[in-house]
């Protein structure tokens, strides 16, 4: 996906805040998102994300 036509959301990690397009560069971002709400969601997905995959590591 490409956020070149500024439609997609992302999660800036140094604001700590969903932005709209290419606000903050892609060094500070997740993403990308479909909406605003599931873009101020990135945390908790990146932390649900991150335990699946080390309890897949662990067996």
């Amino acid at each position: 996906m490409s956020d070149s036509d500024g439609l997609d959301w992302w999660y800036c990690v140094k604001h700590q805040k969903p932005e709209h397009g290419n606000v903050c560069g892609t060094r500070d971002r997740l993403g990308p998102f479909p909406d605003e709400a599931t873009a101020a969601r990135a945390p908790e997905i990146a932390r649900e994300r991150t335990r699946i995959a080390d309890e897949y590591d662990a067996q």
